[in-house]
């Protein structure tokens, strides 16, 4: 396999610091006494760059970052050595409250809001991507998008980054996954991964049964999209191209706190496709890191080789078109 040269970029729009939270046994309505706190730089972009940075893949970051409170960031990226730049508005980054609760393997989480995003701060992120991306360079579109933005914005930059030959990877919901799935064909990203309730979304129905949701992911997949990846939480993910379909599966881990961990994936998913790796190893690799972050509160990874044990762990099946996928899980 080939590894590209080139960094990795990833755009997060709207980062948050996220507060980590440790109480065991939550009930809502009562006192508890947190079990620990931690602060971590955050949003889904962010997580996949640090990610990325614990698998040694060069990662340049950009944004729109609070100017207020940028310490927590900028820490991250000194420490990593992801390149920072983000551009600075007035206000300060917003802070999203986890909840975690390690005696049933359930996070709540509180999202706070942020500054308020303009035109004007989205044209310097535009000049960022427009001196950082190349033809073939994976750029990471991730994330909710700050007020004063509307709701085509990573469309809009998806299509930018297309015309300039770069692999974009989508992953946000809502009604900016919306204008993002129903962009022209030309200007679709190279991969999204939609979770299944972002799926029945796109679809305008629900998916109960595995063969209608092997169906939809399909048929989103031949819209124009080279690489559908459809996560399941505990069930795995299914990986759908043109010529192949996979459901794979981590082994069971232990749980800390299930934040992050489809920010993993994203990033699993982008470091397989910087080597141009199979579809079977894309599934490893990305059930694998998820699996690995699984284990820890912030966006970070343990050594290679634990996260290469849990690629080799992966049960991974080839799956005809229309095959019911409960025979397989």
């Amino acid at each position: 396999m080939k590894t590209s040269p080139l960094p990795v970029v990833t755009v997060t729009l709207n980062p948050a610091i996220d507060q980590t939270v440790v109480v065991e046994g939550m009930t809502l309505g009562e006192v508890h006494r947190a079990s620990s706190v931690q602060s971590n730089a955050g949003g889904k972009g962010v997580n996949v760059a640090s990610c990325l940075a614990d698998w040694s893949v060069p990662v340049i970051a950009t944004g729109i970052l609070g100017g207020g409170n940028p310490g927590p960031f900028e820490a991250l990226f000194s420490a990593k050595s992801i390149r920072d730049l983000f551009v600075r508005v007035p206000g300060e980054t917003r802070t999203n409250i986890k909840i975690a609760d390690p005696t049933r393997n359930e996070t709540t989480d509180i999202n706070l809001p942020g500054p308020v995003a303009d035109e004007a701060a989205l044209e310097r992120v535009k000049a960022v991507l427009n001196e950082t991306v190349a033809p073939d360079s994976l750029v990471v579109l991730a994330g909710s998008l700050p007020a004063g933005l509307p709701d085509d914005t990573l469309a809009r930059l998806a299509a930018a980054l297309r015309k300039r030959g770069a692999r974009v990877v989508v992953d946000t919901s809502g009604a900016p996954l919306r204008a993002a799935l129903s962009a022209p064909a030309q200007d679709l990203p190279f991969c999204v991964k939609p979770n299944q309730h972002e799926l029945e979304e796109w679809a305008g129905k629900s998916l109960a049964g595995r063969e209608d949701l092997l169906a939809a992911a399909q048929a989103l997949q031949a819209s124009g999209i080279a690489i559908v990846v459809v996560s399941l939480g505990a069930e795995g993910a299914l990986f759908v191209t043109k010529d192949q379909v996979l459901m794979g599966r981590s082994e069971p881990v232990e749980t800390l706190s299930t934040v992050g961990a489809g920010d993993a994936m994203v990033a699993g998913l982008v470091a397989a496709f910087r080597e141009d790796a199979p579809l079977e190893d894309v599934a490893r690799l990305s059930n694998a890191f998820a699996a690995a972050k699984l284990g820890r509160i912030g966006p970070h990874l343990p050594d290679a080789d634990e996260v290469q044990r849990l690629a080799r762990a992966v049960v991974v099946t080839e799956l005809p078109a229309g095959r019911d996928l409960k025979q397989q899980a």
